[in-house]
């Protein structure tokens, strides 16, 4: 069994590493993109995807891949996250958040300390989030067995694009960007209301889950350890962003 305390450095790591490559690939993209967003937006989508994926496959059987406050609570309310686990792992998911800020500054010669300057608010931004998170949950709890990571990692790639917000879709990563004056940044006014509609979105996205017809394996329904096949080895399940 994977204590509590390897899980949650799991998460610390994972989501550190998952910030990074969300926030580098934007630096990278903005400098070499000459100006053009779209082209800058299509670099930072990619180098997520990838790193997404990967990030899910190597952290899901040690902590469930989480990387994600509202993925995390609707694990522990689904029971599949025991109660205790969830304030440690969301703490450690914002932790890791900031500290993949800070690192992607550092691996790119840019004042380590920032704060967001780039406005990111009014409702179409919030329903886009709300839409981005319950998306994300419903393909977490209604992925096939074993293509968990690679769905996941698709459909946050597919919601930079279709929604208004680029999808952060995740409330650690938008305390990590708000540490952040770059490409990839929101600014700490803008913050709360991502987080109230991210979790609105979770909220919608278990609700569409438990709406639905049941899935044939309901009682064990895969996620991203059971897609790793090492599901007896932690009790937090999930996946993401």
């Amino acid at each position: 069994m994977i204590g509590l305390p390897r899980q949650i450095a799991g998460e610390v790591i994972g989501t550190a590493l998952l910030l990074a490559v969300v926030i580098g690939s934007g630096i990278m993209a903005e400098r070499l993109a000459g100006g053009n967003v779209a082209v800058a937006l299509l670099a930072n989508t990619l180098a997520t995807v990838g790193g997404l994926y990967v990030l899910i496959e190597v952290f899901g059987p040690i902590s469930g891949a989480h990387f994600n406050p509202a993925v995390s609570m609707v694990m522990a309310v689904k029971g599949e996250l025991p109660r205790y686990a969830l304030a440690p792992y969301i703490v450690a998911q914002l932790a890791g958040a900031v500290l993949g800020a800070w690192l992607a500054h550092a691996m790119f010669d840019v004042s380590i300390l920032q704060l967001s300057a780039k406005m990111r608010s009014g409702p179409g931004q919030w329903i886009a989030e709300a839409v981005a998170t319950a998306g994300l949950i419903l393909v977490i709890l209604r992925a096939p067995d074993g293509r968990a990571p690679a769905m996941v990692a698709s459909y946050i790639g597919a919601a930079y694009w279709f929604t208004a917000s680029t999808s952060f879709a995740n409330p650690a990563a938008a305390f990590g960007r708000m540490f952040s004056n770059s490409f990839a940044g929101i600014a700490p006014a803008s913050v709360p209301g991502f987080v109230l509609a991210e979790l609105l979105g979770a909220c919608i996205g278990l609700l569409l889950h438990t709406a639905l017809l049941p899935r044939v394996q309901e009682q064990g329904h895969p996620n991203v350890i059971e897609a790793s096949g090492q599901q007896e080895d932690s009790p937090a399940t999930g996946g993401h962003i």
